[in-house]
């Protein structure tokens, strides 16, 4: 599938990855479709690459697990997920300005990543309203638990663990750990 070795890592779920000609087949399909796509990528099935593709750019290594839906909202979008990061089971990535996630990340099952929402004046129907958007940026090494939802304008330090279900609205120091709805910080790596 790739010029470049499976990373060492993560090996609890890497080494259990079924490589055979549909996996070989997937990747190709996919690869054509995308901006970008790195050596060793693995999709499972039922990947979904929405709307706009081509702006859609992935690094070397990843897991893309079922049910994941990454999608470039418009024209202008762009989701950029780095080397060796995992997306787990039913994960949804929608940009309309830009989501980026570092390299060796895990992200859980039911993960939701928006960096959009609607304006809510009063005056106009909310359907007919302009989303408000800004860039969601995960840094490296970071790992986001099941079910956590991470809204626009978010900002994920390097090292940091979102627990899982957790609602972050406020930027995430690196290494430290927030979970809650709204988000805290409940701890620091050591």
């Amino acid at each position: 599938m790739g010029l470049t070795p499976e990373p060492m890592g993560n090996q609890q779920l890497r080494k259990h990855l079924k490589r055979g000609i549909f996996t070989r087949l997937r990747y190709w399909r996919y690869k054509q479709q995308l901006g970008d796509c790195g050596p060793g990528v693995y999709f499972e099935p039922q990947v979904h690459l929405m709307r706009y593709p081509k702006n859609i750019h992935l690094g070397a290594h990843l897991v893309l697990k079922s049910g994941a839906r990454i999608c470039a909202c418009n024209e202008r979008a762009r989701i950029s997920i780095g080397d060796n990061t995992t997306v787990g089971y039913h994960t949804y990535l929608f940009a309309s300005d830009s989501i980026t996630i570092g390299a060796n990340c895990l992200i859980a099952p039911f993960v939701y990543l928006v960096d959009s929402d609607h304006s809510i004046a009063r005056d106009e129907l909310i359907n007919r309203q302009p989303n408000q958007t800004s860039p969601i940026v995960i840094g490296n090494d970071v790992w986001i638990g099941t079910g956590a939802k991470i809204l626009k304008g978010v900002t994920i330090g390097d090292g940091a663990v979102v627990a899982a279900g957790a609602l972050v609205k406020d930027d995430v120091a690196p290494y430290t750990i927030v979970g809650g709805i709204p988000a805290k910080k409940i701890s620091e790596r050591t």
